[in-house]
């Protein structure tokens, strides 16, 4: 769900919901380059930080920048290293902030527990398990984007789409840009039953397919009339998720049991498996990576991200022919 710009200067995020842990690392960079945008911001992983690391990547800079230090996978911490994450969190201000992120569980607890004792504040992004949690996720999206949905069209749009919150948040905002009114479930249906115009998703299953002319045609057109490019992007990476979520699926599932098991709607794991043809583990892999560029890329690493999709779509098309 939207999280709001966090500005205190260590920020503790508990659980493994990907969506709602990167937005909240997302939130705390944000507040730090509306401070300072040139503002430093290093990402490590608990298990890369040394004993007497974190005082150069934390302490006084000697430009008087802004720092921000994102620890992942903060459980995997030394012991030596707890120590001094710890005493960082106690000398942390505004011009030295910290981000810890840790997935929940007993391991590392003691770091997260001093954490938020030195005045953190704790962002829980733990799995949405329960259909109401994912409703609530969807009308908080809505809210953000200045709209309303019902629980009904909240419904028929994780019917729709499925429980994936990536593609969820892509979703809301793909309808919310798209449409206009209350949200209900027959303008879902509307929506979600072969509608004209172009979207990420629909760029996606064009490459997907192999369909290199046409994919581009529709990302053109895509972009042409306001859609964002990160959603492209985040719909590419969904579409290819897709594919390795369908192909290493069980065999002897079917259907409904199928479905659930990969927590897609029955309509989506038909279209999946048929576009499954022609892909490879190799293929998937190469195009994989070369969406991970491009997400890079339209979040700021380029210059041109209309041509960074561009890039991926042909990389994409390219990957379906790739031997395994």
């Amino acid at each position: 769900m939207p999280t709001a710009t966090i500005v205190t200067p260590v920020v503790v995020v508990i659980g493994d919901e990907e969506q709602l842990v990167e937005r909240a690392i997302a939130s705390a960079i944000a507040a730090v380059r509306e401070a300072d945008a040139q503002a430093a911001v290093r990402q490590l992983s608990g298990a890369e930080l040394e004993s007497g690391q974190l005082a150069e990547l934390v302490g006084p800079s000697l430009f008087a920048e802004r720092r921000l230090l994102v620890i992942r996978d903060a459980e995997q911490v030394a012991k030596g290293v707890a120590d001094e994450i710890v005493a960082a969190c106690r000398d942390a201000d505004d011009d030295s902030r910290l981000v810890l992120v840790h997935k929940g569980g007993a391991r590392g607890k003691a770091i997260v527990d001093a954490a938020i004792g030195a005045g953190g504040r704790r962002v829980d992004c733990a799995k949405l398990t329960r259909p109401a949690e994912r409703i609530d996720f969807v009308q908080a999206e809505f809210r953000a984007a200045g709209r309303a949905i019902n629980d009904e069209g909240a419904r028929a749009l994780l019917d729709a789409v499925g429980n994936d919150l990536r593609e969820l948040a892509a979703a809301c905002a793909q309808l919310s840009a798209d449409t206009e009114g209350r949200v209900d479930a027959a303008l879902v249906a509307r929506y979600y039953r072969g509608r004209a115009e172009a979207g990420g998703f629909a760029v996606a299953d064009r490459a997907i397919e192999g369909r290199l002319g046409d994919a581009l045609e529709q990302l053109r057109w895509a972009l042409a009339v306001g859609t964002a490019p990160v959603l492209v992007a985040s719909a590419l990476a969904q579409g290819l998720r897709a594919l390795a979520k369908v192909a290493g699926a069980s065999r002897g599932l079917r259907g409904a049991d199928l479905a659930r098991q990969l927590g897609m709607p029955p309509w989506k794991v038909d279209r999946v498996q048929s576009q499954l043809r022609g892909w490879t583990p190799t293929g998937v892999a190469a195009a994989v990576r070369a969406v991970a560029e491009a997400d890079a890329q339209v979040k700021g690493g380029g210059t041109d991200a209309g041509y960074a999709l561009e890039k991926a779509v042909m990389a994409v098309v390219a990957a379906r022919g790739l031997g395994g």
